[in-house]
């Protein structure tokens, strides 16, 4: 192991982990059997990461095995499922009682399973999308031309239950559906004001119901209460990717910095008052893999989904752990 980052939070990353089952690849270029290109740039690379109760890390990823589990102490393989159901998978979250959430960037859905990947619950229309571009624009009193979905990239759940999701590629909102799936809010148009998105691209809920979006392109995470009122943006970020609220009151922000920007990448970590703890930089000319989720364990561990860093024959993106030095 190499130690990483500074200050009094410091970490190693475990190039160990996971233990990947023989034969197997993450994040390789799958689309599904019924895609015409199943491997393309859009196609490849590990989204996202959640945890459950139990310390199983949940890895989601373009590959024929979309949701991998793998023990979060020991690396060892758990389970797969999602096979022949995603289109482009993106988003993932565990909720309070073990269920996981997935979005499917290209489906335009946002679903529900159990741990075992058996379905409960789908918002949307599956290969449906309803769009935000209208002769209109995405002035508010037209925002009902950008419902659900057009590209969801994001979802996380409150204390209530309801399910916040980012619908960020085609549509600038945020919805709120009830834990039965009813919509009872949304909010956002297209801008760089406050509580306008440039791109609405990952979500997650603090301890207080708080609702953190990043809004990628403009490098920044707004921040609204639990009813999409604005409270304020974190603006000091490099095209953050994922957001993380953990148990101990702390955010975890995952910065892409786009190799297209020739910028550097890492993750940050804030309390939920806005006061940096510590911050991780890795230098473009090193040609990182990009950080796009982030999620932490019951131990404080980082775990990072990534993405390549040039192009898609480096084929260098991969699922990170950083172990807390305590």
């Amino acid at each position: 192991m190499s130690t990483i980052s500074i200050g009094d939070h410091r970490y190693e990353l475990d190039d160990s982990w996971p233990n990947i089952p023989e034969g197997w690849t993450l994040g390789n270029g799958w689309a599904g059997p019924n895609v015409p290109v199943p491997y393309n740039w859009f196609a490849i690379g590990i989204t996202d990461v959640a945890a459950d109760s139990n310390d199983r890390i949940y890895v989601c990823n373009r590959d024929k095995h979309p949701v991998v589990v793998f023990e979060a102490e020991s690396g060892d393989f758990v389970t797969s499922w999602g096979e022949h159901e995603f289109k482009e998978a993106h988003g993932i979250h565990v909720d309070s009682e073990d269920n996981v959430w997935t979005t499917d960037r290209q489906d335009h859905v946002t679903v529900k399973h159990d741990k075992y990947g058996k379905v409960l619950l789908e918002l949307g229309n599956r290969g449906w999308a309803n769009a935000a571009v209208s002769p209109f624009g995405t002035h508010p009193n037209h925002n009902f031309l950008g419902g659900p979905f057009c590209m969801p990239a994001g979802v996380s759940t409150a204390s209530t239950g309801a399910a916040f999701v980012a619908d960020g590629y085609g549509n600038r909102q945020v919805h709120r559906f009830s834990a039965k799936g009813e919509l009872e809010l949304s909010w956002g148009v297209s801008g760089t004001g406050e509580g306008e998105f440039s791109l609405v691209h990952n979500v997650d809920i603090d301890s207080q119901d708080r609702v953190y979006i990043c809004d990628r392109e403009s490098d920044r995470i707004q921040v609204f209460d639990y009813d999409g009122n604005f409270l304020h943006s974190w603006t000091d970020f490099l095209y953050p990717g994922g957001v993380h609220c953990d148990r101990d009151n702390l955010v975890y922000v995952a910065e892409q910095g786009p190799a297209g920007r020739r910028r550097d990448n890492g993750f940050s970590i804030y309390t939920e008052s806005g006061e940096i703890v510590t911050r991780v930089r890795r230098p473009f000319s090193e040609k990182p893999p990009q950080p796009h989720g982030i999620c932490t364990d019951s131990k404080g561990n980082i775990y990072l989904a990534q993405l390549p860093s040039l192009k898609k024959a480096d084929l260098d993106h991969k699922v990170s752990k950083f172990v807390k030095i305590h």
